[in-house]
């Protein structure tokens, strides 16, 4: 059974680091770079929203019965298959896992100018999914009162 106080604690911590992005995001791109602090600013509060959707993601398929995913990135594909999100969108901010994973254990050198550059245009798809995910749980909880019934 999903765990309604988890999730929306975790959307919670969500907004919470975009609200933080926000006091940087309207930087340019290049003051960023000058800035090491802010910089790492920027690439620790992205890893913490990827990594809380993925926590997110993980507990909606564990406790939906979706299937096992075979990679991270799968978690969205899964919550797109199932219809939690729009396919298309799902496989959209799939790709942020890939550069979460370049940011964090550096698998390739990043650009960290068009990674700005990306996640300051795509700030909006973190929170579409917060949209998405509240609205799931809107229709289980609606779900789960009917079947009460």
């Amino acid at each position: 059974m999903l765990n309604n106080e988890l999730i929306k604690s975790k959307m919670g911590y969500i907004v919470n680091y975009l609200n933080e992005i926000e006091s940087i995001k309207n930087m340019d791109v290049l003051d960023i770079l000058r800035d090491v602090k802010s910089l790492r600013f920027f690439e620790r509060n992205f890893q913490l929203i990827v990594d809380t959707m993925l926590d997110i993601n993980s507990h909606i398929i564990v406790e939906e019965n979706f299937g096992i995913p075979d990679s991270y990135s799968n978690t969205f594909i899964i919550l797109g298959e199932k219809k939690v999100v729009p396919f298309d969108f799902a496989q959209k901010i799939a790709e942020a896992v890939k550069l979460r994973n370049m940011v964090v254990h550096k698998y390739d050198k990043v650009d960290n100018k068009k990674m700005i550059q990306d996640l300051k245009n795509g700030i909006s798809q973190f929170e579409e999914y917060l949209v998405y995910v509240d609205n799931f749980m809107k229709l289980k909880q609606a779900e789960s009162y009917s079947n009460k019934k």
